[in-house]
């Protein structure tokens, strides 16, 4: 819908108008683009099924659609520049995310190998705990990422109208990064996971999981040095 006289050159959409779907599907491509190729978080998802199993990734998951939606939150509300004010705890951010990447490179080169039966992480993440250590770990590492902050801070507003968005439009996008976020990493998650299977012997489950400690580590250093 829009207002203004059908001679007004420029009509704006109201706030609360529906998204055009052509401009929905352009915002769900490129956001589907980014959000495949690999960066931190994909690799650190990846690297821990292969080196721990598939179990609370989850809970893993829920912490980077969070921080995905927090950053859209703060792109869409126009508190882009406000939060500029609290670069130091953005910062703080992705070293506690970094940080979180070497304890999983560490519990991945020290775990030790269980027979192919065996999910080691099954009974942790069963716990509460578990979970939520999870869901920080991948939260922390989401804000703090600065593939993710460019993407919503500055790629976003070329692709959708910030400042026309109203809440319907807001939710129809946060339906969309739900989606397709949660889709992808489970893709991911899914595929590392059947990876694992092919690695029966003790000598080569050893070796993934020193392969996969060895590759968070270097996302850590690589998110701690941006």
């Amino acid at each position: 819908m829009w207002y203004g006289s059908p001679t007004d050159t420029w009509c704006r959409p109201k706030p609360d108008a529906v998204m055009p779907l052509s401009s929905l599907a352009l915002f769900a491509a490129v956001y589907a683009v980014a959000v495949a190729t690999p960066g931190p978080g994909v690799i650190a998802l990846v690297a821990r099924v292969l080196a721990r199993g598939p179990g609370g990734m989850p809970a893993f998951i829920l912490g980077f659609l969070v921080g995905d939606l927090v950053w859209f939150s703060i792109a869409a509300t126009g508190f882009a520049v406000l939060a500029q004010s609290f670069a130091a705890l953005f910062i703080a951010l992705r070293y506690l995310g970094a940080a979180y990447l070497l304890y999983l490179a560490w519990r991945a080169w020290t775990a030790p190998v269980e027979p192919m039966s065996v999910e080691p992480l099954s009974v942790e993440s069963a716990r509460g705990g578990g979970r939520l250590r999870l869901f920080v770990g991948g939260l922390a590492l989401t804000l703090g990422n600065p593939k993710v902050v460019l993407f919503f801070l500055a790629l976003l507003p070329t692709v959708v109208d910030l400042e026309h968005l109203g809440a319907l439009g807001m939710a129809e996008i946060a339906a969309i990064i739900v989606t397709v976020l949660g889709t992808t990493l489970g893709a991911y998650a899914l595929a590392a996971a059947r990876a694992r299977r092919l690695f029966v012997s003790t000598r080569a489950r050893r070796a993934v999981n020193r392969g996969s400690g060895a590759v968070m580590a270097g996302a850590a250093f690589a998110v701690a040095a941006r």
